[in-house]
C-alpha cells in the first residue's frame, strides 16, 4: 500500500505517458468561450502596455520642475479624459486636469493628486511637491510590444482571460477539453430520478464526479449505473474507454461482488495501485486499460469525492495539456484536540474559519464516508498524516479546502 503523495506522482507519470503516446488535440475557441481550457499555443502582446504614459490618479498633469517647492500656483490650461488627448503642450507654469487612466500630455511629466491641490478658476494652488515620474505610468513598463504574455500549457482563468483581451485574442487555440467517462457501480444504486427501495440508493456519485471533473476542467460522459454483473460491467467499461478516461466509482474493494478489477484485468488492463494509505479512500485503484487511464474509486460518497480530488483532478490537469496542480494544503489552528488510532493519511470533513484571532479549523463530527449532509456543511478536509495522529487544540495542521467552497 502506497501514500498519496505516491500515488498522485503515480498517475502524473501515467497520465503524461498516455499523453506523449496520442498527443491532445487542439482547437480554436473564442475567448469568451476558452475559460478553463488549456492553451494550446503562446499568446504575445500585440502593443505595448500601457500603450501611452498613462495616469494612475485624478489630478493635474504638470511639470515636475514647476512645483518642486509648494505652494505653487499654475494656470489651468485644459483637461484630458481617458481615450481623449490633449491637443497641445504643458509649458512652464502650466498644468492641465487628467483623469485616472487618461494619456499625460506632452510636456508634463508628473501628475498631482486632486486632493493636493486647490482651485481658483483657472489658477490652481499644486500643495505638495511631486517628482518626475509620479502617478504615471510609463508606455511599454507593464508589457512590451512582442512579449510572450501567456505560455503554452497555461490554464485560462478570469486574468488570463483579461490579457488575452487585452492584446486582441478574440479567438485563442487550445487543447481539446477531456473527456472522461463516469461509470457508478452496485444493484443497489438507481437513478436519481427515481424511488428507491428500502434497501436502495440514488446514484449520488455519477452527479458529484460530474460536477467535479467539470470543475477540474474536463468533460464528464455520464454512463449512468451498471448492476454487479460482470457481463454488464464489461459493456459499459468497453463503452466508457471510448472517452479519454474512466472513472468508475464502487466495486473495487474485496467484496464477493466487487467486480471492477477482474472485469479490467480481463480486458487487459495494467494496474499501477489498488490501494492507497488514507481514509476514506483506501481501496481507489488506478491503471491502464487499452490505453486509457482507468481511475476506479471506492463507492462511499465522500470516499469518492476524497479520492477524485488527490487523484482525478491531477489526471484530468494532464489530459487537458497542463501540468498537475500541487494540492493546495493550507495551515490553520485547531479548535479542539484529535486522537486517531489507524495509521493512515486521513481526510476529516472540517469548517475552517477567519477571525481577527487567527485561522482556525474544526473537525465536523460525521458519521463515516456515506455522510454527504456533513461535507455538504464543509469548506475543507482536515489532513491528519500517518506519521502524527494526535494532536492538540490549538496546533497547526494542514487542511485541503474545498475547491467551490474557498
Amino acid at each position: 500500500m502506497i501514500s498519496y503523495r505516491e500515488a498522485r506522482q503515480i498517475v502524473a507519470e501515467v497520465a503524461g505517458a498516455c499523453v506523449r503516446a496520442v498527443p491532445r488535440a487542439r482547437e480554436t475557441v473564442a475567448l469568451a468561450e476558452a475559460l478553463g481550457s488549456v492553451l494550446a499555443e503562446p499568446l504575445r502582446a500585440d502593443r505595448d502596455a500601457p500603450p501611452f504614459d498613462r495616469s494612475t490618479r485624478d489630478g493635474f498633469a504638470v511639470r515636475s520642475a514647476d512645483v518642486g517647492q509648494t505652494p505653487r500656483n499654475l494656470t489651468l490650461v485644459g483637461e484630458v479624459r481617458a481615450g481623449g488627448e490633449f491637443a497641445g503642450t504643458v509649458g512652464a507654469g502650466q498644468c492641465v486636469q487628467i483623469m485616472t487612466g487618461a494619456a499625460l500630455p506632452k510636456g508634463a511629466d508628473a501628475v498631482v493628486m486632486i486632493e493636493h491641490t486647490q482651485a481658483n478658476g483657472v489658477q490652481i494652488e499644486v500643495q505638495r511637491a511631486v517628482a518626475a515620474g509620479a502617478n504615471v505610468v510609463v508606455r511599454g513598463r507593464e508589457t512590451k510590444a512582442g512579449t510572450e504574455v501567456l505560455r503554452a500549457g497555461t490554464r485560462l482563468g478570469f486574468a488570463e482571460v483579461s490579457i488575452a483581451a487585452e492584446f486582441g485574442h478574440a479567438q485563442v487555440a487550445v487543447y481539446a477539453r477531456p473527456r472522461v467517462s463516469i461509470l457508478s457501480t452496485g444493484d443497489e444504486v438507481v437513478p436519481v430520478g427515481q424511488t428507491p427501495g428500502p434497501f436502495q440508493i440514488r446514484n449520488s456519485n455519477s452527479h458529484s464526479l460530474a460536477a467535479q471533473v467539470t470543475q477540474a476542467g474536463g468533460i464528464p460522459v455520464p454512463l449512468g449505473a451498471v448492476a454487479d454483473d460482470s457481463e454488464k460491467l464489461r459493456a459499459k467499461v468497453l463503452d466508457g474507454l471510448g472517452a479519454d478516461a474512466l472513472v468508475l466509482s464502487g466495486g473495487v474493494s474485496m467484496g464477493k461482488y466487487d467486480l471492477v478489477e477482474g472485469v479490467l484485468r480481463e480486458l487487459g488492463a495494467e494496474f499501477k495501485f489498488d490501494a492507497v494509505a488514507i481514509r476514506p479512500g483506501k481501496p481507489a485503484v488506478f491503471g491502464v486499460c487499452r490505453g486509457k487511464p482507468v481511475l476506479g474509486l471506492p463507492g462511499n460518497p465522500v470516499s469518492t469525492m476524497v479520492t477524485f480530488e488527490l487523484f482525478g483532478v491531477p489526471l484530468v490537469d494532464i489530459l487537458s495539456g497542463a501540468p498537475p496542480r500541487a494540492l493546495p494544503l493550507v495551515k490553520a489552528r485547531l479548535r479542539s484536540p484529535i486522537r486517531l488510532k489507524a495509521a493512515l493519511a486521513h481526510f476529516l470533513p472540517g469548517e475552517l474559519t477567519w477571525s481577527d484571532d487567527g485561522t482556525y479549523v474544526a473537525e465536523l463530527a460525521w458519521q463515516g464516508s456515506g455522510d454527504v449532509a456533513t461535507l455538504a456543511r464543509a469548506n475543507c478536509f482536515l489532513v491528519i498524516p500517518e506519521t502524527k495522529l494526535e494532536f492538540a487544540a490549538g496546533d497547526w495542521v494542514d487542511l485541503l479546502p474545498r475547491r467551490d467552497r474557498i
